[in-house]
């Protein structure tokens, strides 16, 4: 089983610090990297990858700076980036073969993981359509397939599901639900429902630090006692966004049905709600001050 850890990351840009004195160990399995936009994760990913150098600390795999691994590290690397580079004119097939040709995939092994991950990803049918001419959500899977093709052992994937919509989003987390059991996988996500059914420990990122790295479980248990619901007229409401963290809004009858973080009762007529990830974000993150 893999080990690849950080230790001390930190990465600054002029005035902002993009990754601050962070420490982790990932092993085999799914995980969930979570934060606003701007809070780090692309910066943090682009430094596992090898591609980013941090200004101090460093990672290692198996104990070994990854620096010091070259290719050998990298034939270990599948990276989906928020925006991966294709040519629209390619097909589905010559761009995945010609991605295995750049992976050093031999060509009969490349063969077989083009049909593999056809199947996989759902493109099956596809691969004599041009780029251009696929959906949106067809285009992301195109990246997860990309990333698969030599088989790696560490998966990192950047805001995977940005631009899908929600059948495609299902579609993505129970591929990404198959494949944590033999290799690392790292997901980059602001949205929280992409890692609640399939991440097993999940990382929280505000401000360029981690402020959590917990199982789903023991986040949801933090928030207990902290969630409160309500009904009250749209006049209160405005006032109740003023005074405490807001989980949800809804309409009922003709008031607004109020989900809240509280430390104590909010309105006499508040119950205690069950909290669910989301919640339980917000909680982690809204009650946690980053100097």
């Amino acid at each position: 089983m893999l080990e690849l850890k950080t230790q001390n990351i930190t990465k600054r840009y002029k005035e902002k610090t993009a990754a601050d004195d962070i420490t982790f160990t990932l092993k085999n399995g799914v995980y969930g990297l979570l934060g606003e936009n701007g809070a780090g994760k692309t910066t943090l990913l682009r430094i596992l990858c090898g591609i980013l150098a941090p200004d101090r600390g460093e990672v290692t795999l198996d104990g070994i700076p990854i620096q010091n691994m070259g290719a050998g590290y990298r034939a270990l690397l599948g990276y989906l980036p928020q925006d991966f580079g294709y040519y629209p004119d390619f097909t589905v097939k010559r761009y995945l073969l010609y991605l295995a040709s750049l992976k050093a995939v031999p060509r009969d092994e490349a063969l077989r993981k083009y049909r593999e991950m056809l199947e996989l990803t759902g493109l099956a049918g596809e691969e004599k359509q041009k780029i251009k001419h696929l959906s949106g959500g067809m285009i992301r899977r195109l990246g997860i397939a990309q990333a698969l093709l030599n088989d790696p052992k560490i998966l990192l994937l950047d805001e995977p599901t940005a631009g899908l919509d929600p059948k495609e989003r299902i579609r993505f987390r129970n591929i990404i639900s198959t494949l944590g059991h033999d290799r690392i996988v790292l997901l980059s996500t602001h949205i929280v429902s992409d890692v609640a059914n399939a991440a097993e420990k999940i990382l929280i990122m505000r401000r360029g630090k981690i402020i959590e790295n917990k199982e789903p479980d023991a986040l949801i248990r933090a928030a207990d006692g902290h969630v409160w619901e309500f009904v009250i007229s749209p006049p209160e409401a405005d006032i109740c966004r003023k005074q405490f963290t807001v989980c949800n809004v809804r309409t009922e009858g003709t008031g607004l049905r109020m989900r809240v973080l509280s430390e104590k009762c909010p309105f006499p007529d508040a119950s205690q709600a069950v909290p669910d990830l989301e919640d339980a974000y917000l909680y982690a993150t809204e009650n946690r001050e980053v100097l």
